[in-house]
């Protein structure tokens, strides 16, 4: 089973309707996803919950989460929906928001060149043409 989980802004935004999805399986956490989407500068630090470069802050739908540091992540913010993507575990389709360095990859790459983006990672192309090979 899999659920969609939809990036719909930055933490110091409003959602936008330009939002970006992608599947979990229920069995891995939200970190694997994002990876999947192949965005160049999704920060991926130690996996375990003790860096806190994948904050994300949850706005809808049901998960749980492995133990992760206070340093990172206060009970109060967990309170607010805030995790860390490696230790977090969809239950039902989400609605998140990206924290931090996790924005970088999720602002100017959702640009076209025109508008001020990344000419390499705008749209739906991958990074690098790799059809030479083929």
């Amino acid at each position: 089973m899999s659920h969609r989980i939809r990036i719909v802004g930055l933490a110091d935004e409003q959602p936008s309707p330009e939002s970006t999805s992608f599947e979990v399986r229920a069995d891995e956490h939200l970190l694997c996803g994002m990876e999947r989407l192949g965005r160049r500068g999704i920060p991926v630090g130690c996996r375990g919950g003790g860096c806190g470069v994948c904050k994300v802050q949850v706005l809808a739908g049901r998960y749980h989460t492995n133990k992760m540091s206070r340093d990172c992540v206060s009970s109060t913010e967990e309170t607010q929906g805030y995790a860390l993507a490696c230790r977090l575990y969809p239950d039902t389709d989400l609605d998140i928001r990206v924290v931090g360095k996790m924005g970088r990859a999720f602002t100017k790459a959702e640009l076209s060149p025109s508008q001020g983006g990344d000419s390499v990672t705008a749209g739906k192309s991958p990074a690098f043409d790799m059809s030479w090979r083929n």
